[in-house]
């Protein structure tokens, strides 16, 4: 066996199973789950029927590359969104899709890592637990950037010594962030890029909540709009990971990408032609589909706006949470243990969160998670209020 899979750590909602164990919620209340990020707003109708219309194309094989049609509606839309010059980017060399962000943001460590090297991945703390996996499982070690309020909850660049960023082979981002919804400014991704030529690092940035702001005039930037305004229209070190899971509310249709480098994204698709994980053309063809409407994610912000408007509302004086600048989460402080928080919310009001700390790692005694809870905002509006009261209920109560 691969001895790297004894250092993985269990999954942040098996630790949620397990602290629940032996727990009986109030059964007088409907149960209530904030926990997962499993976006709950229907997905757009031209979804379903492009793929009813392709349902035919499981009896051929897909290609790696994706089809031609995917890769310009996924470079169409970045230079749309991201006011990128037309053509800036090459249809052929730097898009390749993928099964959703998880699975590319995964596999690219795999494909990028040196681990004879003593390498370094860096990765924002909290984070997405996958970065972590990723490098663990490359033969890299971890390294932690913490991401605390009094730095806005951006990882602080400028404290990484020299010796530090010349181990490091491999960053990730998550812009907006997950779980604090912190968005980058186009200075620090800036910073970062001309650290990256300096040091020869990838730079990957998991995007995949840029469509989900609550300020329709400030839209969250993205790593490859601030390379071009550098100038480094090649995007060198650079590649941006995208998902309709978040964004068009499909999580179950497994359709990202990942675009940038050339070289990189050439040398990543030979690695996923040996992994075998191609996506289905059916959903190929119904990802070409949705990137090119963006009617349903302008519906899609405006549902989470107004659920953020009534929970903050009824969350006011009772929470330490402030509104975020993008994503769906809020990321308030506890005034218990986030873990005695989270257990006891749910014997006493059936309303299940995930604890701050299953997010985080504590380096040098300090776990910037600690004290704090994620409430995913993907229910309903009624459904998400009628969370806050419980809360509300739960906090006077301590």
């Amino acid at each position: 066996m691969n001895p790297n899979l004894a250092k993985l750590q269990s999954y942040p909602f098996e630790k949620l199973a397990e602290l629940r164990r032996g727990v009986e919620p109030n059964l007088e209340l409907l149960p209530i789950s904030l926990s997962i990020g499993e976006p709950k707003h229907p997905p757009p109708a031209i979804l379903g029927e492009t793929l009813l219309a392709n349902l035919h194309q499981v009896a051929c094989y897909p290609s790696t590359r994706g089809l031609p049609l995917l890769r310009e509606a996924i470079a169409d839309w970045l230079e749309r969104r991201f006011q990128l010059p037309a053509a800036t980017l090459d249809r052929e060399r730097q898009i390749l899709p993928v099964n959703g962000t998880r699975e590319g943001l995964f596999a690219i460590a795999q494909a990028v890592v040196d681990p004879s090297a003593d390498a370094l991945v860096m990765m924002p703390n909290p984070f997405y637990q996958i970065y972590e996996g990723a490098a663990l499982l490359a033969g890299a070690t971890p390294w932690y950037l913490p991401c605390c309020a009094e730095h806005g909850c951006i990882p602080n660049f400028d404290a990484i010594d020299a010796a530090t960023w010349r181990r490091c082979q491999l960053i990730y981002l998550c812009s907006p962030g997950n779980p604090t919804g912190a968005v980058m400014d186009q200075t620090s991704l800036t910073r970062l890029i001309e650290l990256a030529q300096q040091y020869d690092f990838v730079i990957a940035a998991d995007e995949c909540y840029s469509e989900i702001y609550l300020d329709e005039s400030q839209t969250p930037v993205s790593l490859l709009q601030a390379a071009a305004a550098m100038g480094h229209n090649d995007f060198r070190r650079c590649l941006v990971f995208h998902s309709l899971s978040k964004r068009s509310n499909a999580p179950g249709l497994r359709s990202g990408f990942v675009a940038g480098d050339a070289e990189i994204v050439q040398r990543f698709l030979s690695y996923r032609t040996y992994h075998g994980c191609a996506m289905s053309l059916q959903n190929q063809y119904a990802s070409a589909a949705v990137w090119g409407d963006e009617q349903h994610v302008i519906e899609n912000r405006r549902q989470y706006v107004e659920k953020f408007d009534a929970m903050l509302d009824i969350l006011d004086g009772v929470l330490e949470v402030k509104r975020p600048a993008g994503g769906f989460f809020l990321w308030p402080r506890t005034p218990i243990s986030d873990i005695e928080f989270t257990r006891g919310l749910y014997a006493e009001q059936n309303v299940s969160v995930l604890p701050g700390s299953f997010l985080s790692r504590s380096v040098q005694g300090r776990d910037p998670g600690a004290g704090r809870i994620r409430i995913a905002l993907v229910a309903s509006l009624d459904v998400c209020k009628e969370a806050a009261y419980r809360i509300k209920d739960y906090c006077a109560a301590l």
